[in-house]
């Protein structure tokens, strides 16, 4: 709404413009937007106040007055404007009322890189210029013919990316051919790099950043990074760069203080708080491993040891329910444990400060000045390391949180928290101006393309070009479009074809701000739209480098004593390069202290991971092993990723093609039992689908056709089996079978059990993937092996007493085999082949899924979980810490 009152300022409408427009579009609420403007207009004029579009509108009236315009022109002898293209429609009728007929008015345009269209700006206001001062004969367009500062790849790089813009809004062909082909005004070199995932992109960046400063004396206050969104990218990106020991300016207004690492657990302590002091699980976990808890994961999980070690009666409870009661206040802590209990008394407090009407600066407070954490960070921050930047940011983070805190007009109480909390979460930008005034360029500044117009740096590196980030093509007015309204009336709006166009002078601009190096990256990896890059790095022009991992700079003493570990342990190495790899790391380790901090402690071996014997071998008991379809084929596959995602539970969250598959299943399942027709499938699959997340709309759209597809596969399959005597689907079974004189349970559920004119049980396992095994791999295929042998121990008696597997069939819903038919596999029963290699091990068992059972049972009875390489590697959600790929094992 705010922004539909600021656009119909700039068109010079007033409200009962705006309602008739409404009411002329039969759009009740817009006619109502009138009314509302009308209000606020009083209200403005009640209080004094103007906002800045009202300040814009009431200026050019006022110069309508005799007098006025004759007495601010009186001691001027011309008019200079920057960045005409800039000016919204308000901003050129003041500027034209100002000026008169035959007044000298110098205006600067560049219309490829006019970007505040969402403002009313418009790349057409160059042609406007010259129909507005057109009384004079001396009025027209000249060309400024020299890129000063640009290279001629860089030149030639932006020229490609300005001709998708179309012609430009200037008179003449002449003229437009002389503003598309500048001639080079400078040195230098562009770079297009794409990487396998963000994490691996902000350390590239961070040693290109550093090498610069480094090896070729670039000052940190010439280079910066530009990214599109800053709320999503420049967080995360800036602590990465900040880490890395490079001073990182972000003015206060480009991250939300809800984003701070600092503020985020106090946020949280408070939320806990004001709640009534009892944090579950998942948030004393959280509050432990922040800057206010202290902990690291393993004092953690000690912690969880001790308390289930302290009462008997908690053995069997999980150790974060523990100490989150502890945290709480509910049960004792353990002697010794200073640390917790003082966590623990801060929060009752501060939940004792809320209970009797206190304000959230004072809970705030108390949770903040109770721990050393501020010390620590203080201490820090003047030590002038390397970590000294992160500290500088997470004080003034938690300056302005404080400062938001005091002026914030909560009531007092727990209704206060939750005010001032949803205030806080809400924030387009945070309330401290004092951070936008701290940027001093000392530092490589992290902001945002919009905020990087008028600006130049001989170092630009544009981060984070994603397709579905960059270009945003997200509409973000949904109820009232600023854009709509005109004055003729209401439009249709802004088209999708000129969103792309106002990012693609975004990024052109943003890629026009080097003066000397632009280095454009991008992440290409597995995880659908938003690791492909943008279709804007093709159209640069330049020849794209993928860069698997980023090379060892020696930019940092950290760096240094990692390259140095590296040799020591480098069984190629010559023994020569090792032995004096060892001799400077001993000189490094015993370097003194300086302000009593080690300068490399990390070179000092008593600190390697693995230098110290392992404390047992010895796995836990585990009872009688239980073990899904599933779980075989996973720890077979890699035990690694098994343990990772299973055991530790480290699986990132679900992604919009697992939760398809599920989808898809659920529809089979119940087309399968009579309960949907093809009609109310594709009903209940319209149900659903906008609870999908998909990162875009065009890989929704997509998906559905997929989704469509495969559901009228299986209907077309089902309809080849209605002869098939169905005895369930989705059947549940649990059965124990005896594998190198170990029980081991076997649990799982059938997709679709079917009973053979024999007698005989043949299970349907339906998949929902893209890729099909070999008729081989279907053959061997652990899971399916495991339903056959649950049939064989009888999992099945009570609906086929006696029956015997009749192999089993792999069904792939999203693959054709003969048109509108899925592709199926067969699995062989165990009687037909019950060993598949002359493996005189596998021999040894009645059948080779015995085998696979005493296989895994051993993983898990061992508690050894190795990383075991393959084709599965490309989609492992935990591939970035494997050993497999790194070489190193911890």
């Amino acid at each position: 709404m705010r922004a539909v009152l600021a656009r119909a300022r700039q068109l010079g409408l007033d409200p009962a413009d705006v309602a008739a427009h409404g009411r002329e579009a039969g759009e009740r609420g817009w006619a109502d937007l009138g009314a509302f403007m009308a209000e606020y207009l009083d209200v403005l004029d009640a209080e004094a106040r103007l906002d800045y579009a009202e300040l814009v509108h009431r200026a050019r009236l006022l110069l309508e007055h005799p007098g006025v315009r004759d007495a601010l022109l009186a001691d001027v002898g011309a008019v200079y404007v920057d960045e005409w293209c800039e000016l919204d429609p308000a901003q050129i009728a003041l500027l034209r009322s100002l000026v008169p007929d035959g007044f000298p008015v110098v205006a600067l345009a560049d219309p490829d890189t006019a970007i505040f269209s969402f403002r009313g700006a418009h790349p057409r206001a160059a042609a406007e210029f010259v129909r507005l001062f057109g009384g004079s004969d001396r009025v027209g367009i000249e060309v400024l013919t020299t890129a000063h500062g640009q290279s001629p790849a860089l030149v030639e790089a932006l020229g490609a990316v300005r001709r998708r813009l179309g012609a430009p809004a200037l008179d003449g062909a002449d003229t437009a051919r002389a503003y598309r082909a500048p001639r080079p005004g400078g040195s230098g070199t562009v770079g297009v790099w794409t990487l396998p995932d963000e994490a691996t992109q902000a350390r590239v960046i961070a040693g290109e950043l550093r090498a610069a400063h480094l090896e070729r004396d670039v000052p940190w206050g010439d280079m910066a990074v530009l990214v599109r969104s800053g709320r999503r990218q420049i967080p995360a990106l800036a602590r990465v760069l900040a880490d890395a020991g490079i001073p990182v300016e972000v003015a206060g207004d480009e991250i939300g203080l809800a984003a701070e690492l600092a503020v985020r657990p106090l946020l949280l302590a408070l939320e806990v708080a004001g709640a009534g002091g009892v944090p579950d699980a998942d948030e004393a976990h959280r509050l432990l491993l922040s800057g206010w808890g202290g902990f690291d994961a393993v004092s953690v999980r000690r912690l969880g040891r001790r308390l289930r070690a302290a009462d008997p009666a908690a053995a069997t409870m999980p150790a974060e329910t523990l100490i989150a009661q502890a945290l709480a206040g509910t049960r004792a802590v353990p002697e010794g444990e200073e640390a917790l209990a003082l966590r623990r008394d801060l929060l009752a407090g501060a939940t004792a400060v809320v209970a009797r009407g206190g304000r959230p600066d004072e809970a705030l407070w108390l949770l903040w000045d109770g721990t050393d954490w501020p010390a620590a960070l203080r201490s820090e921050a003047l030590r002038g390391q390397d970590s000294a930047p992160r500290a500088h940011r997470d004080l003034d983070a938690v300056t302005a949180l404080f400062r938001l805190a005091h002026e914030s007009l909560a009531p007092p109480g727990a209704e206060g928290v939750r005010w001032f909390l949803a205030e806080v979460a809400q924030q387009q930008i945070p309330a401290d101006s004092q951070r936008e005034a701290a940027v001093a360029g000392r530092g490589v500044r992290v902001l945002t393309a919009h905020r990087a117009k008028g600006h130049h740096w001989p170092f630009v590196v544009v981060a984070g070009v994603q397709e579905g980030i960059w270009p945003d093509i997200t509409r973000h007015g949904s109820v009232f479009d600023p854009l709509r309204l005109s004055t003729a009336g209401l439009g249709d709006g802004v088209q999708t074809r000129e969103l792309v166009a106002s990012e693609r002078r975004l990024f052109l601009l943003a890629c026009s701000r080097a003066t000397d190096r632009l280095l454009v990256t991008a992440v290409e990896g597995v995880e659908g739209e938003e690791d492909r890059p943008s279709r804007f790095l093709a159209e640069l022009g330049r020849a794209v480098r993928r860069v698997e991992a980023p090379e060892p700079r020696l930019t940092t003493l950290r760096a240094l004593v990692a390259e140095l570990r590296r040799v020591l342990q480098d069984a190629s190495a010559s023994p020569t390069l090792r032995s004096a790899a060892a001799q400077r790391l001993a000189r490094l380790a015993d370097a003194g202290e300086v302000d009593g901090l080690r300068p490399a402690p990390d070179a000092d071996p008593h600190r390697w991971w693995g230098m110290r014997p392992p404390t047992s071998w010895a796995a836990p008991a585990r009872g009688t092993l239980q073990l899904s379809p599933s779980q075989l084929q996973s720890i077979l596959q890699c035990p690694r990723q098994y343990f990772l995602q299973r055991e530790a539970r480290a699986d990132p969250p679900r992604r919009s093609a697992t939760i398809l598959g599920s989808v898809i299943h659920a529809v089979a399942e119940r087309a399968a039992t009579g309960e949907l027709s093809p009609d109310s499938a594709a009903d209940l699959l319209d149900e659903v689908w906008a609870d999908i997340p998909f990162p875009a709309a065009w890989l929704s759209a997509s998906e559905r056709v997929e989704a469509d597809a495969a559901v009228a596969r299986f209907l077309a399959w089902q309809a080849g089996h209605e002869h098939a005597d169905v005895v369930g689907v989705e059947v549940p079974f649990a059965v124990e079978v005896q594998v190198d004189g170990h029980p081991v349970t076997l649990r799982g559920a059938v997709d679709r059990l079917e009973r053979t004119p024999q007698g005989h049980l043949r299970v349907i396992d339906f998949k929902t993937g893209r890729h099909a095994p070999t008729t081989a791999e279907a053959a061997a295929m652990p899971q399916i092996g495991v339903y056959q042998l649950a049939i064989e121990a009888g999992a099945f008696a009570d609906a086929a007493p006696g029956a015997s597997s009749a192999g089993g069939s792999l069904v792939y819903l999203r693959m054709d085999s003969t048109e509108g038919y899925p592709k199926e596999l067969r699995q062989p029963s165990l009687t037909e082949a019950p060993h598949l290699s002359d493996d005189p091990e596998e021999l040894a068992h009645p059948t080779w899924v015995h085998h696979r059972v005493a296989q895994a049972r051993r993983i898990l009875a061992e508690g050894s979980f190795e990383a075991r390489p393959g084709d599965h590697c490309t989609y492992c959600p935990v591939r970035s810490s494997c050993p497999a790929r790194s070489g190193q094992v911890v």
